[in-house]
């Protein structure tokens, strides 16, 4: 059965990326941290991340990858990411959430559709019976929730303070029940996943 997982890293202090992101900042101002579980530890904007994640990172990005069939970004995620160098990092189709369809690159591998509710629903077609993730931004991710369309949510909490940014539920006024589903940890992240009740 395919389920529809949204996953973001946040730091103790509730960003997803630091001040001033953007494109060759991706994930703002000290963002880097955010994301040092990924790629096995330290990593700038100079200096590109060459490892990989280790041990129970590891264990918890490979579920999640064994299970991908399509992955669901939003606009300014796409852009941040440098269009992740137009090649697709998933190896499965890419529905990118924007209101400016006629942007698309000709021949691309990514698809743009005007809303997450869309998007997702292009991106379970594709999927089979894998899953779908909703990977962000913050604002896409807020979208999905609000729309009911996430069965499962994971918080990958990383032990660093940004002080500044954008917080994953700034301006979210809806209220979710959740099902903890379990808990991993490493030196660089705890992750947290939870079921959505509906």
């Amino acid at each position: 059965m395919t389920l529809v997982h949204a996953s973001i890293t946040i730091s103790l202090d509730g960003y997803v990326v630091g001040p001033d992101d953007g494109p060759g900042k991706g994930l703002g101002e000290g963002g880097e941290r955010l994301h040092y579980w990924v790629f096995g530890g330290p990593w700038s904007y100079d200096s590109p991340p060459e490892g990989e994640a280790t041990g129970a990172d590891a264990a918890w990005l490979s579920s999640a990858l064994e299970r991908l069939g399509a992955v669901v970004a939003g606009r300014w995620t796409y852009e941040a990411a440098g269009h992740w160098g137009n090649g697709d990092p998933w190896g499965v189709p890419v529905f990118i959430v924007t209101h400016r369809l006629d942007d698309q690159p000709e021949g691309g591998v990514f698809t743009f559709v005007d809303g997450v509710e869309q998007a997702v629903a292009r991106a379970r077609e594709e999927a089979g019976d894998k899953d779908v993730s909703v990977m962000g931004g913050a604002d896409v991710i807020r979208q999905a929730l609000v729309s009911g369309i996430v069965d499962k949510l994971s918080i990958v909490v990383v032990p660093i303070t940004l002080g500044g940014g954008k917080r994953l539920f700034d301006g979210f006024t809806e209220q979710l029940e959740l099902e903890h589903e379990g808990v991993r940890q490493s030196p660089f992240a705890t992750f947290i996943d939870y079921r959505i009740k509906k």
